[in-house]
């Protein structure tokens, strides 16, 4: 077998039971990925090898639990809501998946592609914290029921509002960029008390434009004063009917308005604990993100204010605002490479004058691409699971990403591997022992061509 999902050092928490267990579950996993290429006995082999990858995890879980429980960790009630929505929510849903089209192999890589993803991010987040050796970011979480409810309501309503079928990606959204887009700071309050419920939605640009635009008649696909402020008094709309279905939110009266920058939002998102924090597909329209935080106490000049007298103004200052940060945006360049030293040489060699994203794998690559869309892309040839050629070859078979450029940042310069990506048409193909400025000065001069 070719393809593996390696399993690598740094994936480690140093704690010997569970990094024994966590290895054992890729091993599974890749036992079960041998299988797609064996026609005799597939959906067998696959269904015994499922089956013993549920089972283990179950059990990895248990130990893991009593392990936390055995050294008094503070964070175990979260961890183990975690693993039970994994457990009760994640793996039926696949399950399902893969009964539906008879184990089809497109349903198994899903299948796989998600538990691994799964497995890395939960082992880098909260595992790594068992150890005490991050800081958590998903604590104080509201109870499953609740943010399950909470995600069916957004559903019903954007049915309802905008005719649209959205789904939710991701219940731990952290603040990753999607595209270009509106923060949009929403403060609510009571008389009587001194708490406050902060809500932050995060529209992609285009989902404003295909879904409030639309209705308003706008045919010039750009963000202009008129659109932003439907977009605020919609906005304010929709997150009172999702307030409505909870009865300890009905009291809250909305006491104040920001638009953030990025980076305003990024500061909220990495110093607050948020209790909500769901992302959202709508069809092709665009990307959303509800953000809850309460009790939240306001931070004096975060963010731009909007007063109910001054609001066409302060929308005006806004959108300049945005405008001049457009005209000074670096070029985004993402670094796509399963080694952790080269994505962070990359990183101190480009970082000053582009804004640099990296992916360790290919699938994790196309993720990056969609929610935000580089200007250029250095793919390394060799990877696990899925190597730079079948990266590329994913991205010139999408209409949306075909013309995105790659230059192969690659440790093999033999005749023949070149020979194998030049219909795919790449921007370039650079050698990774080249000097580093060389590889900077290659790339400054691709964007000078440009």
């Amino acid at each position: 077998m070719d393809t593996q999902f390696v399993w690598r050092q740094e994936f480690n928490i140093g704690v010997d039971k569970i990094d024994r267990d966590h290895q054992r579950l890729f091993k599974i996993i890749n036992r079960i990925y041998s299988f797609k290429d064996n026609d005799e006995g597939y959906r067998w082999a696959c269904q015994e090898g499922i089956k013993f990858f549920k089972g283990h995890t179950v059990q990895h879980f248990a130990d893991e639990e009593a392990y936390m429980i055995s050294v008094g960790y503070e964070g175990f009630d979260e961890h183990r809501r975690i693993h039970k929505t994994f457990r009760e929510n994640t793996l039926p849903a696949l399950e399902q998946e893969l009964e539906r089209t008879d184990y089809s192999q497109e349903a198994v890589k899903h299948f796989l592609g998600v538990c691994v993803g799964w497995l890395i991010g939960h082992t880098m987040t909260e595992d790594l914290a068992i150890a005490g050796r991050p800081i958590r970011r998903w604590e104080n979480l509201l109870p499953r029921e609740q943010t399950r409810a909470t995600q069916e309501v957004i559903v019903q309503l954007v049915q309802d509002l905008f005719h649209l079928k959205a789904r939710m990606i991701s219940d731990a959204y952290g603040g990753e960029k999607f595209g270009e887009g509106v923060y949009y700071d929403l403060i609510y309050g009571t008389d009587r008390e001194e708490k406050k419920q902060e809500i932050i939605m995060v529209f992609e640009e285009k989902l404003l434009i295909n879904t409030v635009g639309r209705i308003m008649g706008i045919q010039a696909g750009t963000m202009d004063a008129m659109l932003v402020h439907a977009a605020r008094f919609t906005t304010q709309q929709f997150v009172g009917r999702i307030m409505e279905h909870f009865p300890a939110m009905k009291n809250y009266e909305l006491k104040g308005e920001r638009l953030l920058s990025y980076d305003q939002f990024q500061k909220v998102v990495g110093n607050e604990k948020m209790q909500l924090s769901l992302l959202f597909g709508a069809e092709d329209a665009g990307y959303f993100a509800y953000c809850m935080i309460a009790p939240h106490l306001l931070e004096n000049g975060l963010g731009m204010s909007i007063e109910s007298e001054k609001a066409a103004d302060e929308v005006n200052q806004y959108l300049q605002m945005r405008k001049k940060q457009e005209q000074n945006q670096k070029k985004k360049v993402l670094v796509v490479d399963d080694s952790m030293t080269v994505r962070q040489s990359m990183i101190s060699l480009l970082g000053r004058d582009y804004e640099v994203s990296e992916a360790e794998s290919g699938v994790a690559a196309i993720r990056v691409i969609t929610l935000n869309r580089p200007d250029l892309v250095l793919l390394d040839y060799e990877m696990p699971v899925c190597d730079g050629r079948q990266t590329l070859e994913m991205l010139r078979s999408e209409k949306a990403f075909e013309s995105v450029p790659v230059i192969f940042l690659t440790g093999r310069g033999d005749p023949e591997s070149v020979k194998k990506v030049l219909d795919l048409k790449p921007a370039g193909y650079l050698l990774k022992y080249l000097k580093p400025e060389e590889i900077k000065r290659n790339i400054d001069e691709f964007f000078k061509g440009k």
